[in-house]
């Protein structure tokens, strides 16, 4: 009997940045792999995983290696960089990801999916910077959704206030999970797949097992990662989320708000509405 294969898609989440190891990063999909099976050696994992990755390189990219490793258990999440980045749309977004969940219903893969908190709230931005990343995330949110319903999906909720709240669960950079945060999306996915019978080892203990940095490493990490981070996304988000601002703020003023949240809605309902079309052209 060949070991369970199991094959993780994603970005920086996923590739394990927050949980340093000797060997380098491990995360929580690696943590999550040693409790699928009953004895050590039955599994094997590849993580395909890229830092920055957006839902157009996970289908043009880690897709066809994943499909290739004829997996038994995948996990896709993806889609926060997409929303800092100029080019968002989200019916883009939701084509690319149904694509992906689908090519793996095809193959019968059992598919782990994640909706995750918005980065202007993990990085305290003030609102009228904040809130446009917000909507974006949750149009992203909504989609993921409607899409783990549409096939299955093992669904993890991490948008929720207490897991963004508790400070203990994440790294110095604010955006990436700690030791602990990873443990618990671990836990939790874990508990998950064994209610559906797909995990036969035991669940990953949720204490970190290494110290947590100090407030000197903690902030080297945050001036250096951190740092690179900003510069990589200023020349493409900043402009555009100054201009987002702009418009937030306009809004405020007329007391329109709730228009952009309506916008918001309505782009999701037409990008799902779209790929119902594609998929049932003969009721179009």
């Amino acid at each position: 009997m060949r070991p369970l294969r199991f094959v993780a898609m994603g970005d920086s989440l996923t590739e394990g940045i927050g949980d340093p190891v000797e060997q380098g990063r491990r995360g929580w999909a690696a943590l999550l792999a040693a409790g699928l099976a009953a004895r050590e050696g039955e599994v094997r994992f590849h993580n395909l995983a890229v830092s920055g990755a957006q839902t157009s390189d996970v289908f043009e990219g880690q897709l066809p290696v994943a499909l290739e490793l004829r997996p038994d258990l995948a996990s896709v999440i993806v889609g926060v960089n997409d929303t800092l980045r100029c080019t968002f749309d989200i019916q883009g977004v939701a084509t690319r990801l149904d694509a992906i969940y689908g090519a793996c219903a095809r193959q019968g893969v059992p598919l782990l999916t994640a909706c995750l908190p918005d980065p202007g709230a993990m990085l305290g931005l003030p609102g009228t910077l904040a809130r446009p990343l917000a909507r974006r995330q949750r149009t992203v949110n909504a989609v993921v959704h409607a899409l783990s319903e549409r096939y299955d999906a093992v669904h993890l909720h991490l948008a929720q206030d207490a897991w963004v709240a508790d400070r203990t669960l994440w790294s110095a950079d604010r955006l990436h999970p700690g030791e602990r945060g990873h443990r618990l999306v671990a836990a939790r996915f874990h508990a998950l797949l064994a209610a559906r019978d797909l995990a036969a080892g035991s669940p990953p203990s949720c204490e970190p097992q290494l110290p947590p940095p100090g407030r000197a490493a903690s902030l080297w990490r945050l001036t250096t990662a951190g740092t690179g981070w900003v510069a990589r996304r200023c020349t493409d988000l900043l402009p555009q989320l100054l201009t987002l601002a702009a418009d937030e703020v306009r809004h405020q003023l007329r007391g329109s708000s709730a228009r952009l949240d309506l916008s918001a809605t309505q782009a999701v309902t037409a990008a799902l509405a779209a790929l119902t079309a594609a998929e049932h052209p003969e009721a179009a």
